[in-house]
């Protein structure tokens, strides 16, 4: 089986969830124009960026905005849409919550970014999630996750474990440290044996320039497409059966001993 991808890599307006919502609906109409993908991925908060410290006012009320708009895309292209991720507001608490749309527009999952970023100040403004990513697209396991969870490599092999073969990443990545973006993302691709579709933001906002770069990686760790430092719809072809043949090859998963990592470090 085989899936087109596009990543959509666009700059986020600082603050302002009508300008965002204007630059995604136009960037995705423009995608499905010639070719269009199987599936379509959005960065990290698109709605908001990291207008942090207005959160409370411009945050999405239990998302339902972000929904009805979302799920309205997804049907009029008939494309499914793995939504990067938007400031949903909950009562008292603001997750960064990734939101996933079949081509009927049903909301298939929904998951909150669980590895806060302190050193963007996230600990002070959003709550962390307690959900796995885990979801699936025409039969295919899939799992979402948010920027700095690509540091975590336990969480996203668990979900590699669980059967997951595409790791979608969203996110909102600076320049600066774009080496760690595609050295960390070839690992997780290589370690997990599976396909990582990493959607980045391009532009700047008041205190970050953003490294763009957004990639499709290949579960040998080859790079099937990479995005510049500007806005542009990245695509590639995923095609499932290499997974089968890798595991085979190099049979990781057969091979771990997790009974193992657990008893040598208990206290």
């Amino acid at each position: 089986m085989k899936q087109s991808i596009a990543c959509i890599q666009f700059d986020i307006a600082f603050g302002n969830p009508e300008e965002n919502k204007k630059r995604a609906a136009a960037a995705i109409r423009e995608a499905v124009k010639v070719n269009p993908p199987d599936i379509l991925v959005l960065p990290e908060l698109w709605n908001t960026g990291y207008d942090l410290t207005r959160l409370d006012e411009i945050a999405d009320p239990a998302g339902r905005d972000s929904k009805a708009f979302l799920s309205a895309l997804a049907r009029e292209h008939h494309v499914h849409l793995v939504a990067g991720s938007i400031a949903k507001k909950s009562g008292k608490e603001i997750t960064n919550t990734m939101l996933i749309f079949s081509r009927s527009g049903e909301l298939v999952h929904e998951y909150s970014k669980i590895h806060l970023f302190k050193l963007m100040d996230e600990h002070h403004y959003l709550t962390g999630g307690k959900s796995s990513g885990l979801f699936s697209l025409d039969g295919i396991q899939c799992a979402g996750f948010i920027c700095y969870d690509i540091r975590f490599p336990e969480w996203m092999r668990d979900h590699a474990a669980h059967g997951a073969e595409v790791l979608f990443v969203a996110a909102e990545w600076p320049l600066l440290r774009l080496n760690h973006w595609r050295a960390l993302l070839i690992a997780r691709a290589i370690e997990n044996q599976a396909f990582v579709v990493a959607c980045n933001r391009c532009g700047s906002d008041p205190k970050n320039k953003f490294a763009g770069h957004s990639i499709i990686i290949d579960p040998w760790g080859s790079v099937l497409a990479e995005a510049g430092q500007g806005a542009e719809t990245l695509r590639a072809e995923l095609d499932f059966a290499e997974i089968a043949e890798i595991r085979r090859q190099i049979p990781v998963f057969q091979d771990r001993r997790p009974e193992l990592y657990q008893s040598f470090f208990k206290s």
